[in-house]
């Protein structure tokens, strides 16, 4: 069985970080391992603490998941310190991981930041050079590219942006960018740019009447890790990454008082 590595904060409520990226790797076909590197009071509604691991307990995690059963992806999601960032980027360079989705994640669903204004910079500066892919919103890629998105060629030049940026930190391969047009801009499509040639490629994508979001990131990018480890193209990974969560989130499932979790476990419960 292949296998995949998230790297990410645990979220209590089950929707988001941690627990979304198990279930979702479980889902698609990958034997899921994590290392924490926060632990957060949050639900629905909002996060109300965030409480970091010590850079060195993180280094031990990911000692102890490398040395035995090696990742064939690994997902990166919240890490709201540069000692955090440094540590990751540092264990990953050491082992010679591939398969590196990064997303950045940056503000919760409900609107709660999540990671440092210093992180960023290393983010960019020490783990994206990394990545295969980063998937960042329209709010992360806005940031990150420094620029206003309000259209589908907005996107696609964030997405340059994203990349070029990152080739000039000391990435050794081509990063590939994909801006995710899920906040009201270009319906729920997304872009993906190719740095390594300078394609684009579309993904439509299917506008659901559900207002329980929450987690979507980080299940999308865990689908992803899903089947890049399966050996899949990276063009492919995201496409059935997308049918999944699609399907995650017409299954309608309706818990909590804010913006609810998506329901990871479709297949199984339409199966029973």
């Amino acid at each position: 069985m292949k296998t995949a590595l998230t790297i990410a904060g645990s979220d209590c409520s089950g929707g988001a970080g941690i627990q979304a990226d198990i279930k979702t790797m479980t889902m698609n076909g990958v034997y899921a391992m994590s290392c924490i590197t926060a632990l957060t009071a949050q639900n629905t509604t909002g996060v109300t603490g965030i409480m970091e691991v010590a850079p060195e307990f993180l280094k031990q995690q990911l000692d102890a998941v490398f040395s035995d059963i090696f990742p064939d992806a690994v997902k990166i999601g919240m890490v709201s310190s540069p000692k955090l960032i440094e540590v990751i980027a540092e264990r990953l360079t050491f082992y010679k991981a591939e398969n590196i989705v990064v997303d950045p994640v940056m503000v919760a669903t409900s609107g709660s930041k999540l990671i440092s204004d210093d992180a960023v910079e290393v983010l960019v500066d020490k783990l994206m050079p990394l990545a295969t892919v980063i998937t960042p919103n329209i709010p992360e890629a806005e940031i990150l590219s420094g620029m206003k998105i309000s259209s589908e060629e907005d996107m696609k030049e964030a997405a340059k942006k994203i990349s070029e940026k990152i080739s000039k930190h000391g990435s050794s391969k081509p990063v590939a960018v994909l801006v995710k047009g899920g906040h009201n801009i270009c319906d729920a499509n997304d872009i993906l740019y190719d740095g390594s040639d300078g394609s684009v490629t579309g993904y439509k994508g299917e506008r659901i009447n559900n207002p329980n979001t929450h987690g979507t990131g980080c299940t999308l990018s865990s689908a992803i890790a899903s089947f890049l480890a399966q050996g899949k193209a990276l063009s492919d990974s995201v496409s059935l990454a997308k049918t999944y969560i699609s399907g995650a989130l017409r299954a309608g499932l309706d818990l909590g008082h804010g913006s609810g979790p998506l329901m990871h476990n479709y297949a199984l419960y339409e199966k029973a």
